[in-house]
Order: structure tokens, then C-alpha cells, then sequence
């Protein structure tokens, strides 16, 4: 019932896209001395949202899928191109640092929206609180 409700399926992909940078921010520091790995991000939340709602195919039965998924899609990941060190290894504990906190803004935003969203619900439907 939710997942119709537009606002609600992208405040839940919001979150899904700050869980999957969270995965990648983790794998480039725990590699970040190992010689030759090249540091790993995702491309912005708005332009791979925009893009996949655009070209979303709509259902017209429950039964049937829409061809998008944001659960562990690799497509979005992209290589950050940060300058390589000796060891030819592009991470940087300093930007890492701040994927961090751009990652938990995203999370904090989608679970502000999801809160409104349910509340809204909930007085329309004549329940406070």
C-alpha cells in the first residue's frame, strides 16, 4: 500500500542508496593500504533517481515487475578518481570522512520524510500521534 505513495518510495530508496555508500565508504577504508585499490563511490542520489523514475516501467498488476531495484544494483557505483598515492592506491581517509557524514545526512533526510509522511497519514485517517 505504501510503496505507491511517491514520496514514501523515494524517502525508502533514499535510504537504500545511503545504506549501499555506506557498504562502499567502508570497503574503501578498510583497503586503505592495500596497494593498487581504487577508491569507490556512488553517483549522486537525485540523478540516478531522476533517471530510473523516468525510464521506470509502470505495473498494471501486482503481480508483474517494473524492472527497477534499488537493493545491491553495482551500476551506480562509480570510481571517485582520487590522487593515487605511491602505491598507486586512490583512497583518502579525509574524503572518506566526509562520504561519511554525506551518507548519514541522506539517512537522517529519508527518515524525516518517511516520519512526515506516516504522520500525515495517520491525521488524515482521524488518529493523532
Amino acid at each position: 500500500m505504501f510503496d505507491r505513495i511517491e514520496t514514501l518510495r523515494m524517502a525508502s530508496s533514499l535510504t537504500a542508496h545511503a545504506a549501499e555508500r555506506q557498504k562502499l565508504i567502508a570497503q574503501n577504508v578498510a583497503n586503505a593500504d592495500t596497494p593498487g585499490f581504487r577508491s569507490r563511490d556512488l553517483a549522486g542520489f537525485a540523478s540516478t533517481y531522476r533517471s530510473q523514475v523516468s525510464a521506470e516501467m509502470r505495473s498494471t498488476r501486482p503481480g508483474h515487475m517494473t524492472g527497477v531495484s534499488w537493493g545491491g544494483d553495482t551500476g551506480r557505483v562509480m570510481d571517485d578518481g582520487g590522487e593515487p598515492a605511491p602505491n598507486g592506491n586512490t583512497v583518502s581517509i579525509e574524503e572518506e570522512m566526509i562520504r561519511i557524514a554525506e551518507a548519514r545526512r541522506e539517512f537522517d533526510i529519508s527518515l524525516a520524510v518517511t516520519r512526515s509522511a506516516m504522520t500525515l497519514i495517520r491525521t488524515s485517517l482521524g488518529r493523532r500521534g
